[in-house]
């Protein structure tokens, strides 16, 4: 699929990059409506939560965020992000986040747009590399290591406090967040596609992975 030559805006960069080493701790990445944005960890390991849930990204994983969504990086260590964002009305890939580990054509390809960016896709070379940068990207399998958030109330709180430590008595936080246990059992089931159980043990499985790979 070719990325049109003719913008409906040319008055400013259909593609814009985004390069920064954070640091420990938490940051809102920078966003705005109208704009899609592919995450990528160079190096390091983050874990990116959007409404849609928490995925962790590790060197060579990237993420798909469509449109506005608002997404918030923990870390753990230092993280080299790199970041393509893209007017939505290229309508790059579908409109759901997703990730996907990154081949090395794919990393060379993504880290040169960033070098590259503004990118300009009125001009033919830019146009072309970012068309085949996506269409690399499309044909890749989703990866694993997602975690989906809840909607209802009482077991998304549930879910924020097992995302911090997911050791904690399943039983105790229900009492903490006002419901009984098989209720939260059943709205993880219905809305997540897990039980409680195995929601849990993924929890556990990403915070094992943010502690590891920082950027010394």
């Amino acid at each position: 699929m070719s990325i049109s030559c003719h913008p409906p805006d040319r008055a400013e960069p259909g593609v814009r990059g985004y390069s920064v080493t954070h640091p420990a701790g938490s940051a809102v990445l920078p966003i705005e409506p109208g704009w899609d944005q592919l995450l990528y960890a160079a190096a390091g390991v983050m874990t990116v939560s959007t409404p849609a849930g928490s995925w962790v990204i590790p060197s060579h994983r990237a993420l798909w965020i469509p449109d506005g969504a608002p997404a918030t990086v923990h870390t753990r260590g230092r993280v080299a992000v790199r970041t393509l964002y893209l007017s939505s009305s290229l309508r790059s890939l579908p409109a759901q986040t997703r990730a996907v580990n990154v081949p090395p054509l794919v990393r060379e390809l993504l880290l040169h747009a960033v070098r590259s960016c503004p990118l300009d896709i009125g001009l033919p070379a830019d146009a072309a590399l970012l068309t085949v940068l996506l269409d690399q990207l499309r044909i890749l399998p989703d990866a694993p290591l997602q975690l989906p958030r809840p909607r209802d109330e009482r077991a998304a709180d549930l879910a924020r406090e097992l995302i911090d430590d997911p050791a904690l008595d399943l039983t105790t936080l229900a009492t903490r967040v006002g419901a009984s246990r098989r209720t939260l059992e059943r709205v993880f089931s219905v809305e997540t596609g897990m039980t409680l159980g195995a929601w849990r043990r993924r929890a556990r499985v990403l915070r094992a992975l943010e502690f590891r790979g920082s950027v010394e």
